[in-house]
């Protein structure tokens, strides 16, 4: 008979410990963002030392928030790409990903967090590689001509965020309208346009400068999100420049 190693068990437990506490802690924070952590281990039901131990401050917690809202942005986009090969799925594929997104609700992150915490190096390798596949994406539904061709890949950060931004207290509810609004935007955002869209799309530096934290004596660092991004290394979904850089991420 199979058995399970003492190590299996503990790991297992701390593995569940790690969800409670990710999901405590995107709730609490996306609440109210100056929360203790404290608070955090209070809602995920763990002592103080179990939340410690896995992230030894505030800031490690953030950065692990918002490091699993691009996991949950690019495992939607990834979908989408592999559901989007033939022409006439693309919109569909692309439908899909718009509600995946919003109901995976990353974009709460954006509005919530961003200024909040100094990015790493691997945030920005997610968000790279977030914001590429949303190129792709758009790029497949513009070629089967099911999206409008003035809508580019930067509009949808703050369509995203503007869905996010629905909140009537309760949880279904909310949900509820979230979809109704999307339904609305997915009809604008079809091939061929009732009209054109007044003035320029989004550029990086308006989308970026919304996520500069305000300069400190110690450092005036970059700020993660959920959005996309364009221009050089500013190709990233979800993480804003450091000064002097022209680059950064924005979640996607």
């Amino acid at each position: 008979m199979p058995t399970s190693s003492p190590g299996s068990g503990r790991g297992a437990e701390a593995a569940r410990n790690d969800e409670r506490i990710l999901a405590a802690a995107r709730a609490v924070f996306v609440a109210d963002p100056e929360a203790p952590i404290a608070a955090v281990a209070q809602q995920a039901g763990v002592g103080h030392s179990a939340l410690y131990r896995r992230y030894p401050s505030k800031e490690d917690l953030l950065r692990q928030v918002c490091r699993d809202g691009l996991a949950r942005y690019i495992a939607e986009v990834e979908a989408a790409l592999a559901a989007s090969v033939d022409p006439w799925a693309a919109f569909a594929a692309f439908v899909g990903f718009m509600r995946g997104v919003v109901e995976a609700d990353t974009h709460s992150l954006t509005l919530r967090l961003a200024g909040t915490f100094a990015p790493t190096d691997d945030l920005y390798r997610d968000g790279d590689r977030a914001h590429t596949l949303t190129e792709q994406l758009v790029r497949r539904v513009h070629a089967a001509g099911a999206l409008r061709a003035d809508v580019e890949t930067d509009d949808l950060p703050l369509l995203f965020e503007q869905l996010a931004a629905i909140h009537v207290g309760d949880e279904q509810r909310t949900l509820e309208l979230r979809r109704r609004y999307l339904a609305l935007l997915l009809d604008g955002l079809r091939a061929p346009p009732g009209s054109p869209l007044p003035g320029p799309p989004p550029r990086w530096p308006e989308i970026q400068g919304r996520w500069r934290a305000p300069a400190t004596p110690q450092s005036a660092r970059a700020t993660p999100s959920i959005s996309t991004s364009r221009s050089g290394r500013a190709r990233r979904a979800s993480i804003v420049e450091r000064p002097g850089r022209g680059s950064g991420i924005s979640s996607r």
